[in-house]
C-alpha cells in the first residue's frame, strides 16, 4: 500500500506529532483530576519519564499511542514506504518501554498503561473508570 501524501506532505504532518500534552494524554489527566486526583507531569528524574505519576499511590501511568507502541488493536499498520526505517523505529520503542517497565517496578512504582484506543468516545468513561480504579487500590 503505497503512502497518500507525498514525501514533504508526510514530513510535515509526522513534524506536528507532540511527544506530550498529546490530546489522549489532556483527556487522562482530565479525567483524573476530576476524580481528586493530583499528579505530576512527564517526570524527567524516572525511566522512560512517565506521562503521569501520582506519587501519593506509588503509581505512573503511559498513555500509549497505537502506533508508536505497536498496539494489537488494529489500529497499527507498518508504513508501506521506508519500511526499514519505521520496524527499527517502533521495534525501538517497544524495546525501551519494556525497559522503562522493568526499571520502574525495581525502584517500586506500579505502572499502568492506557492506549489511544481505549479513550476513544465509545469506550472511554469505561476505561477511564477502570483506570481510576486501579490506581486507587
Amino acid at each position: 500500500m503505497a503512502d497518500n501524501h507525498t514525501k514533504e506532505v508526510r514530513s510535515m504532518n509526522m513534524s506536528h506529532i507532540r511527544s506530550t500534552n498529546s490530546k489522549p494524554e489532556e483527556t487522562v489527566r482530565k479525567y483524573l483530576f476530576s476524580k481528586g486526583l493530583r499528579y505530576r507531569k512527564n517526570v524527567r528524574t524516572l525511566p522512560g519519564k512517565p506521562d503521569i505519576v501520582l506519587p501519593k499511590y506509588k503509581t505512573v501511568v503511559f498513555v500509549n499511542g497505537c502506533f508508536w507502541h505497536k498496539h494489537d488493536c488494529g489500529r497499527f499498520v507498518m508504513p508501506a514506504s521506508n519500511t526499514e526505517y519505521w520496524s527499527k523505529k517502533i521495534s525501538g520503542n517497544i524495546e525501551r518501554d519494556k525497559t522503562n517497565r522493568l526499571q520502574l517496578e525495581e525502584l517500586g512504582w506500579r505502572v499502568l498503561v492506557i492506549w489511544e484506543c481505549q479513550l476513544k468516545r465509545k469506550v472511554a468513561n469505561k476505561n477511564l473508570k477502570d483506570l481510576y480504579v486501579s490506581i486507587i487500590k
